[in-house]
Order: C-alpha cells, then structure tokens, then sequence
C-alpha cells in the first residue's frame, strides 16, 4: 500500500515535471497594461521590458530586486537606452533578494499608483513561481499578464524550479 502510494506521487511529480518543461509561457507580445514590471536575475527580462515600454505598452515599468549601488544612468548605458527613459518611466526597486520579497515589492508598487493591470516579465522557466507569488500578495481586482523571455534552460534548470515551484506551493498549502 505504501510503496503503490509512493509510486503513484512519484508518477504524478514525474508527469508535472513533463507539463511544466513543455509548456512554458511565450511572450505576450504587443498589448496596453498600466504598468511593467521585472525581476531581476535572468538574461533578456530587462531589455524585453524595455521594449514594451518603448512601444507603448505601458507607461511605467518597475524593475525590482535591483542592486543598491546601481544607479539609474548606469543601467541606461548598459541597455543603450537615454537616460529620460529611466528618469521619466522606470522605478527602480531596492528591498528584494528573492522572488517572494520582488512579489512585495512589486505588490507595494502598484497598490501605490492604483494600477490594475501590469505586464509581468520574466525568464520563461520562472514565471509560473514568480507569478504565483504576485497572486498570493496583490490584492483581488489586478490582472497579470504573463510575458515570457524565452530561454533555453538545461534539463537541471527546469527541474530546480519546478520543484521549488511545487515545494513552495505545498508550503503555502500548509500555512509555511
């Protein structure tokens, strides 16, 4: 009885593991939300997220868990980007180390303006976690839209974050 219980739990985590490495988020591409907002930590999330506020898509983007010593100019030099673009429309957010403190952090934001919708951007292999955690602390009324970067993570990629995807969804089940 335990080993066909056990054996079944290892099927199910198997076959959610195969679900979650082939079917991860795409980018949303062109479409009107209040707000951008990035996590930092993965190739490609920043300028993706610049684009969209480039085009249009948004009028403000909040790039959060951002090093205290990186100053606005210098992250538009390094994405080749003029430094209005950061003065008028980027916000920079200093108080996360992880994607649970980034949900906060974002979650503090957009409470902040009122918006009601924002364009979340992040590597593809981590939006399922990140926008979990936005769910669990932005209050009910906000739409997310997930913007995936694409990537091409390796097989120990994918399973890390799927089992820190599960894992921490347990966690919450079970009140941690």
């Amino acid at each position: 009885m335990i080993r066909r219980t056990l054996s079944l739990v290892l099927i199910a985590w198997l076959l959610g593991f195969a679900w979650f490495a082939v079917t991860l988020p795409r980018p949303l591409g062109p479409m009107k939300t209040d707000a951008i907002v990035v996590p930092t930590g993965g190739p490609g999330r920043i300028e993706v997220g610049l684009e969209r506020l480039e085009a249009g898509d948004a009028r403000r983007m909040l790039i959060t868990g951002v090093n205290r010593d990186v100053k606005p100019a210098e992250l538009a030099a390094e994405y080749g980007r003029p430094e209005a673009t950061f003065d008028c429309c980027v916000s920079l957010g200093f108080d996360a180390s992880d994607t649970r403190q980034n949900a906060l952090e974002v979650s503090r934001w957009v409470v902040r303006r009122k918006y009601t919708s924002i364009r979340l951007v992040t590597t593809d292999w981590h939006m399922r976690r990140a926008r979990y955690e936005l769910e669990r602390v932005l209050p009910p009324g906000i739409e997310i839209y997930d913007d995936g970067v694409r990537s091409t993570p390796s097989f120990a990629t994918l399973w890390k974050e799927y089992n820190k995807y599960v894992l921490r969804r347990l966690g919450a089940l079970l009140g941690l």
